[in-house]
């Protein structure tokens, strides 16, 4: 179940990542070489490989790392948040 939960986590990390490079917001450009790189697809990469590793330190048996993407997931939602609506 908890690996489920952070599948779900996962998808909606995507959806705010996705809304902010598509914001077009002032902080793109000075983050540049992580935002252009790869056509604009290694963030999208790192945010996978963040996925993916915690769900295969998962399936192994390391359920903190639940909590550590939990976690994660909140700062990101939090800063698209405010990315995308202007407070920042």
């Amino acid at each position: 179940m908890a690996l489920f939960l952070v599948f779900l986590l996962g998808v909606g990390n995507f959806a705010a990542h996705r809304a902010v490079l598509e914001s077009g917001h002032p902080v793109l450009h000075q983050l540049a070489w992580l935002f252009q790189s790869l056509g604009g697809r290694l963030s999208l990469l790192l945010e996978f490989a963040m996925l993916l590793g915690t769900m295969l330190a998962m399936a192994g048996g390391a359920s903190g790392w639940a909590w550590f993407y939990g976690c994660y997931s909140l700062i990101n939602y939090a800063s698209a948040w405010a990315i995308l609506t202007g407070r920042v």
